[in-house]
Parts: structure tokens; sequence; C-alpha cells
């Protein structure tokens, strides 16, 4: 039977629009199907045993495959069809990247791609802040493995990577952060990496709150883009993934290898999701990121609300950098409320509409408290450095009608204002 995989790169002359939604698979290799079946499989047959034992020296490195030659199927925790085909179309939208992997979460794919590319006695730089996940395995995990994680103070990066250029083996950059959206002018950065002598090490970065669609970070001097895939890849909360795309497709390889022996990798029922959401991805970001510059003039006009945080509003240097990397603002919102955590807490408990949940991303309008809730591993002076305040509410702007999105966030501000009669007293 001819190898469903084998659709690779058929709309390469097109937009990424349409690839998002083509790529990856060829409905005449697999019984004229239009969308691709689940291979809910573990293990697959080698014509001959010769085959068997040359597939498994290239699966352990011992042996180098063909020049573009796609690796046999041999084990699910190896690879599997439905993985494959969404990383062809993710590799396919991702604009300057050769390779794609998928993994099991947004973690797997972070500390697979640090464990790969990091040794012992070696260095990484990050800036503040970054995601609580990511926060605790760079502060508390890796110490533990002899790596040090050194974070970045703003404007910082001339100092720390002349400081640290001998041992430095990775960077890494989640522009725009979590949760405040503060951006790091990546090519400023990459430029910055070459001119102080740390040119050989890695520049690694956290695109998921603007994806492929908004922004392309392999353009601007990033090695490699990871990817919470739970997030606007996935775009429904209906599944937990992660993924990393690449310019060279040998550095990929090797993240696969670890991913390989860790286990890492996704399991094909949800890389079917992934490609199935793949096909609506920019349908749903453009109009989340639409809504979401509507509704930031009922969040800056009402008096609860001290300051907000979105692309949109950017000036100065942010502004500068924003419009050279971005392609739209995104739909992700922060914002700071008058009378710190209280009044957050008074504003989250009276949504109605938008809901009370971590996560991001999806259909469906989010918000959250990051202090207590995805930031709460940041030490205090993490927090304070990066600005993640007592008042500090981050929004995800689902695809609702925008004015219904509007009152709940109006009905919910009037709260924070509102002091429970228990509270004056």
């Amino acid at each position: 039977m001819a190898d469903p995989r084998a659709a690779r790169n058929r709309f390469s002359h097109t937009h990424p629009q349409t690839r998002s939604v083509s790529e990856g698979f060829d409905p005449a290799l697999s019984v004229g199907v239009v969308r691709s079946p689940i291979y809910p499989v573990s293990t697959y047959c080698f014509e001959s045993a010769e085959q068997a034992a040359y597939w498994f020296e290239v699966a352990l490195g011992k042996t180098a495959a063909p020049a573009g030659a796609r690796p046999e199927l041999i084990y699910a925790r190896l690879n599997h069809p439905n993985g494959e085909m969404f990383e062809d179309a993710l590799r396919a939208v991702e604009k300057g990247a050769r390779a794609a992997a998928v993994f099991s979460s947004g973690m797997a794919a972070i500390t697979t791609t640090v464990l790969t590319l990091v040794k012992p006695g070696q260095t990484l730089l990050y800036q503040r802040p970054v995601y609580g996940g990511t926060d605790h395995f760079f502060r508390h995990m890796l110490p533990e493995w002899n790596v040090k994680a050194v974070a970045v103070p703003e404007g910082g990066w001339d100092d720390a990577l002349s400081t640290h250029a001998a041992e430095l083996a990775l960077v890494y950059i989640e522009t725009p952060a979590n949760p405040t959206l503060h951006m790091i002018d990546l090519q400023n950065v990459h430029e910055k990496m070459k001119r102080r002598g740390a040119q050989k090490a890695w520049l690694v970065v956290d695109n998921t709150f603007l994806g492929p669609v908004f922004q392309s970070p392999l353009l601007h001097g990033a090695d490699l883009s990871v990817y919470s895939a739970t997030k606007f890849l996935g775009g429904h909360s209906d599944l937990v993934a992660g993924a990393v795309t690449a310019k060279d497709v040998e550095l990929l390889a090797k993240i696969k290898a670890t991913r390989a022996f860790l286990g890492a990798i996704c399991e094909p029922f949800t890389a079917w999701l992934l490609q199935r959401s793949m096909a609506t991805l920019w349908l749903r970001m453009i109009k989340q990121s639409k809504n979401a510059v509507k509704l930031i003039q009922v969040l800056k006009t009402h008096p609860a609300v001290k300051k907000v945080y979105h692309p949109s509003l950017f000036v100065g240097e942010q502004a500068r950098v924003a419009e050279k990397q971005c392609n739209a603002p995104g739909s992700m919102i922060a914002f700071e409320l008058e009378g710190g955590q209280p009044a957050a807490f008074r504003f989250l408990n009276a949504l109605t509409l938008v809901k009370l949940a971590v996560s991001l991303g999806g259909v469906e309008s989010l918000a959250c408290h990051p202090r207590t809730t995805t930031a709460s591993e940041m030490s205090e002076e993490d927090l304070a450095a990066g600005g993640v305040t007592e008042g500090l509410v981050r929004l995800s702007v689902g695809v609702e009608y925008w004015r219904d999105i509007a009152a709940d966030l109006q009905r919910a501000l009037d709260a924070a204002i509102a002091v429970p009669t228990n509270e004056g007293t």
C-alpha cells in the first residue's frame, strides 16, 4: 500500500493558508478519504529482516538516512503517520521551517529541546517573565543537572552574552512574554550573540502567543520555534500537545532522537486532532485578533483598569519591534486592575461568558490571575522583574461575537470596583 505520508510538498507553490488545509496528506494514497484517517497502531511491519536492521541503524543514528528520505515507520514511540502528517502541515505554514516535530505537551517540547542541546557545565540564558512551568524547569531542575540558567534583565543582553559566551549553549526567548506580552527583538539578540562571541549557541523562541500565523521567529534569527500546541495550533481546548520547528533538518533530527528515548511524542489521536485544527488556524486566529482589538476600547476606558497590555497599544521601542516582527497583534491581552488581587478576584468571579480557566488560544474566551495560577511558581524577584503584579489579569480572546464578550467584561469590571460590605468593615 502506498505510504499516506508521501504527500509532502505537493502544495509548496500555494499560500500558507492553503497549505494548512491541504499539506501532509493525499487522499489517493488512502482509499480516497477527504481527510486523513487515524492510525491507532503501536508497531509496523517490515518487508525483510535486512530492512528492519537497516532502519533500526538509522533510528539509532548509526547510519545516515538517504538524502531526502523519510525514516521508515518502526514503532509509535519513534514516529507514526498522524504525527508526521501534522508535522508536515506545521512545517508548511511556519515560514523558514524545513522540519517539525510533535510532542505530548508544550513542556515536553521545551524540556526535550533543552536536554538535547544543553550539556552539564553549560549555561542557558533567558528573559523574564517566562511561563511558570518553563521558569520552574530552568530554576529548579536544570541546576540539578549542573546546567546554569541565568535570567537576563531588561537591556542586559550585551553583558550577559559577554559574561557567559564561553559556556553558553542556548538562548531562550518567549515573545510576546507570558503574561505581560513584552516583546523581544529577535534579530537584535541574534546579532548580539554573534558580536559577543556566542554565535555557536542556539537561539530558541517560544512562539505560542502569536503562532506561525502572526510571527515567524525563524526568519528573524531563531534556530528553533517551540509551541504549546495545546493553544492556538489545537485551538479547541480538547487536547494537550507541543511542537518544535527548525531551519536545520539535522538539528531537529537530534531532538527527535531524544524525543524517541524519552517517549515524548504525542499519540495518533492527538496528532489527528492537531491536523484537523490546522485547517482553521488562520480563520480562528484572525477572528480572535480582530475581537481583541475591539475589546481593548472597553478595557482602556473603564475606571477599574489601571493599564492594558496589547501589541496594538505599544509605543516607542516595543511598537517598533512589534511592527518589524509581527503580522498582527494577536488575541492575548493583559490588564492591571486598580485594587490589586481583591479587585482581580472580584472581576474574575463576576465573569459569565468568559470562562475562568488557565490555558489560552481556544475558540472560547478565557481569563485567569497569573500571579496565583500560571506564574505562581515564579520567585517574588522574578514576578516583580517581569511585571506580574497582584492586579494583573490575562485574557485570551475567543471567537464569540465581540459585543457579547464586551458586555461580559463590562459587567465584571463594574463588579471589580464595587467593594462588598464585608470588605469595607
